[in-house]
């Protein structure tokens, strides 16, 4: 029963589409890890997320900050942006399953294994300063507020930069936003973990004093998956942790990529989209 681990979509569902047959995937036997973004800037996002949530069981995803600014449209006050392509998404019968299936998507995914070699993903990563443990514990503490009665405050409350440092003491919409800046925005880190937000190229990008997020050492030693950061092209050079970075930039020209987790194999169909 294999799984496979696929970047993010964007929309790209022509090419999802022919990874999935390239892959031979079948959903009675074999198993999809999703690093999130399923929906913007491509063409064909609500069929990404009808095919997806069509899978079932067999296909998990995690959510992205794309994902987040659908449901933030939607159901919590947000705007839609100038690049945004998720009219289809807002004007399709089957609007409100979608969301609502979407809405109970997780942040954060692991295998069974021993906690300090468990196979993780999260759509932008996790800061060295967490360990596995509490990095669960905050995942189910955002989609509970996700999922509760009060989820549309907590979607029209969670924009911003700010707090851009991780503390315990962190309450209300301040704890809430910067964990949904770490699960789905984070690139760069300084060496306490505060996130910064306005490079977003690859690695040479770095501002000074900030280092990519898994250039830092961690306490445990876990088999971290992410998508979100296309620029590195699933390149990953001077890590000091295990990670894959599976964002290969379908939407941009890229490639749409897989990954055998038993194996490691990469697989990827070329983007049928206009290379930026």
């Amino acid at each position: 029963m294999p799984t496979y681990a696929i970047g993010d979509l964007h929309g790209c569902h022509a090419e999802f589409v022919e990874l999935l047959d390239y892959l031979d995937f079948d959903p009675r036997r074999d198993r999809l890890w999703l690093a999130g973004d399923l929906v913007n800037r491509g063409p064909e996002s609500l069929a990404c997320l009808r095919e997806v949530m069509a899978l079932g069981d067999a296909a998990v995803t995690v959510l992205g900050n794309h994902d987040m600014h659908l449901l933030a449209v939607a159901r919590g006050g947000g705007s839609l942006r100038r690049k945004d392509t998720l009219e289809a998404i807002l004007a399709a019968r089957d609007r409100e399953a979608l969301l609502d299936w979407l809405q109970t998507r997780p942040f954060m995914v692991q295998d069974d294994a021993p906690s300090e070699h468990r196979t993780v993903m999260t759509h932008a990563g996790l800061p060295p300063c967490w360990s596995l443990h509490a990095a669960a514990e905050r995942a189910d503490e955002l989609q509970t507020q996700l999922s509760g009665e009060r989820a549309g405050e907590f979607l029209e409350g969670m924009y911003g930069n700010e707090p851009a440092c991780w503390r315990d003491d962190l309450e209300g919409i301040d704890r809430l936003r910067h964990l949904v800046n770490v699960f789905t925005r984070m690139r760069f880190i300084d060496a306490q973990g505060c996130l910064e937000f306005d490079a977003k190229e690859g690695l040479d990008s770095a501002p000074a004093g900030f280092a990519p997020w898994f250039q830092y050492p961690r306490g445990d030693d876990p088999w971290l998956l992410f998508g979100h950061w296309a620029a590195l092209q699933g390149e990953t050079p001077e890590r000091r942790v295990r990670v894959e970075a599976l964002d290969t930039g379908c939407v941009w020209g890229g490639t749409l990529t897989a990954m055998n987790l038993a194996s490691g194999e990469r697989l990827n169909v070329p983007s049928r989209q206009r290379r930026n």
